[in-house]
């Protein structure tokens, strides 16, 4: 996983551009080294783009809650998904930065959507068509005057197949209404599958954040996760979504005036 130090990032243009380069190829960096105070996850977002603004706000926290009105506020695990597939247009990337993680568990994990989808296909290329082929739906509802719904399968390509995205969060999944009945059982066979395929251990990185580190990833493409945590001691994250977009233009920027240098 591509890593860097937050103070370099911000100092140092050829560690950057270093940096953005294994983002934008793997779907995911770390960052170390960053300030321990809330809102520092910005100064993250700030090296390569804007923060999108959502119904939880510019950033949300991740601790635990005494009501909580989403599973992310417990210290339940959380099985490797994509953030907000109910969402149109979905958040493209994703930050999570670490302010406190003494409790006992909680250790973070991400998945390869891609390599996860590229093995359904190999496996089984009916399996990866259906998933391709029929919109899933998505659904959010858990605050007052919020109502968010979405159809987008689950693995998504362009016209000449070329795999783009992918969406998978058993949470937030709805009824499935726009599969044929005469194919129900086939792809419910090709979702259980690609589940089994994210909960495999060997397509799974688990690292634990320290306070002041954060991971990146590119929620088109890489599943995030967590293992349980225990109610001794705390774990407190912060999130936030900037776009893809940002990063993407940042980094061709610097490529850009990299060659015209050189």
């Amino acid at each position: 996983m591509p890593c860097a130090d937050f103070r370099t990032l911000h100092d140092d243009p050829a560690a950057l551009l270093d940096w953005l380069q294994g983002l934008n190829r793997y779907g995911v960096a770390k960052v170390t080294g960053g300030p321990v105070e809330s809102g520092a996850l910005l100064n993250v977002a700030s090296l390569f783009g804007y923060v999108r603004e959502t119904n939880y706000g510019k950033w949300f926290e991740v601790r635990t809650e005494v009501n909580p009105v989403n599973l992310a506020y417990t210290g339940l695990g959380l099985q490797a998904h994509t953030d907000n597939p109910y969402r149109d247009p979905v958040p493209t990337m994703q930050i999570l930065y670490c302010l406190e993680n003494s409790a006992e568990g909680g250790d973070s994990i991400v998945v390869d959507g891609f390599a996860c989808a590229r093995r359904l296909h190999d496996e089984n290329p009916e399996d990866f068509e259906l998933l391709s082929q029929y919109c899933a739906a998505f659904s959010y509802e858990g605050s007052k005057g919020v109502a968010l719904h979405s159809r987008r399968p689950m693995l998504e390509c362009t016209p000449d197949g070329e795999l783009t995205g992918v969406r998978f969060n058993n949470r937030s999944a709805a009824a499935f209404t726009d599969i044929p009945f005469d194919k129900m059982n086939a792809y419910y066979r090709a979702y259980r599958r690609l589940g089994e395929l994210v909960d495999d251990p060997q397509m799974q990185v688990a690292f634990k954040l320290q306070p002041g580190e954060s991971f990146i990833v590119d929620n088109t493409r890489v599943l995030h996760a967590r293992k349980g945590y225990s109610g001794d001691g705390t774990r407190w994250l912060q999130g936030c979504y900037p776009d893809k977009d940002g990063m993407k233009s940042k980094l061709a920027s610097m490529l850009s005036e990299q060659r015209a240098s050189s």
